[in-house]
């Protein structure tokens, strides 16, 4: 595994395995990796020839009372566990390298709508930091697919969205979230977690679980079932920022024409924000057995 710092190295190393006729893959990070982010990697290997890993905790996607400065980084620890999975190629550049002439000054992208709901609504300029900083990696590296968690069902979506509407060739690949045994979905943020939070945390995924189980069960009072999630959430000792049952395409309220449900919640545990998702099939042509289980 060879560690490139600069756009130029990156690149010069790239246009060799594109002209050599290989494939690449691209798994963007913000570093402090567990099992979650290393079946990203799994999977971009299956996909592509070259995989490439980027490890840049971005500042642009920060707000002002948020934790940029506490944010994990163990950068030993995830060189070696990049090295253990094959990876070719890491990416790994300083905020001066990306934002030359300052966040202020750079050029930003966004996505309307879809970037304004949930996360959006609590969390003011998040998305347009994610997506300036993941058009800019997909500049740079010009992979063929990229490769994402379904954790962050919207991030998700919002790269999807904006890969379409700028017509970027680049295969955007979801995977499944990976979850500690009690369903806790893995996390970096999840170190930040008190013993005692930590126990309670699983609650998240399970009242995700019930809802989903109550719809697929024929309960189609979407807000009652809302209502009712944010308050077992309250007693379990979170804050819920939100518990929203949508469409899983765009992400707004279900209607006669949807086919999937996402159910989204975002809710601070103590200091920590936890996030987590299920998604399920309304078809009633569907293979109930087949169900997503994320």
């Amino acid at each position: 595994m060879k560690t490139y710092s600069t756009t130029a190295s990156l690149r010069a190393t790239l246009n060799a395995a594109r002209r050599a006729g290989k494939t690449i893959s691209f798994v963007p990070t913000m570093g402090n990796l567990h099992e979650g982010h290393l079946r990203l990697v799994r999977r971009a290997r299956q996909l592509g020839d070259v995989v490439v890993v980027s490890i840049f905790v971005n500042p642009l996607q920060f707000g002002a009372n948020e934790d940029l400065d506490s944010y994990p980084r163990t950068l030993a620890a995830d060189k070696e566990k990049l090295f253990a999975e094959g990876v070719q190629c890491l990416f790994l550049p300083q905020v001066d390298e990306i934002y030359p002439e300052g966040m202020d000054l750079h050029s930003k992208v966004s996505v309307p709508d879809l970037s304004e709901r949930h996360c959006g609504a609590s969390r003011p300029g998040h998305f347009t930091g994610v997506t300036t900083i993941v058009n800019k990696l997909f500049n740079i590296v010009q992979p063929d697919s990229a490769v994402f968690g379904e954790k962050d069902f919207q991030q998700l979506s919002v790269i999807r969205k904006m890969v379409r509407d700028l017509c970027m060739p680049i295969d955007i690949v979801g995977v499944a979230t990976a979850r500690a045994d009690d369903g806790l979905a893995l996390s970096s943020r999840n170190g930040y977690l008190s013993d005692q939070h930590r126990r309670s945390a699983p609650v998240l995924h399970r009242v995700l679980q019930e809802c989903r189980e109550a719809i697929a069960c024929g309960y189609d009072s979407y807000r009652e079932l809302e209502q009712h999630a944010v308050l077992t959430l309250r007693e379990a000792g979170f804050e819920p920022d939100y518990f929203a049952i949508c469409d899983a395409g765009s992400l707004r309220e279900v209607g006669p024409q949807t086919e999937e449900v996402v159910i989204l919640v975002a809710a601070k545990l103590g200091s920590t924000r936890l996030i987590d998702n299920v998604t399920l099939n309304l078809n009633p042509s569907a293979d109930w057995g087949m169900l997503a289980t994320n």
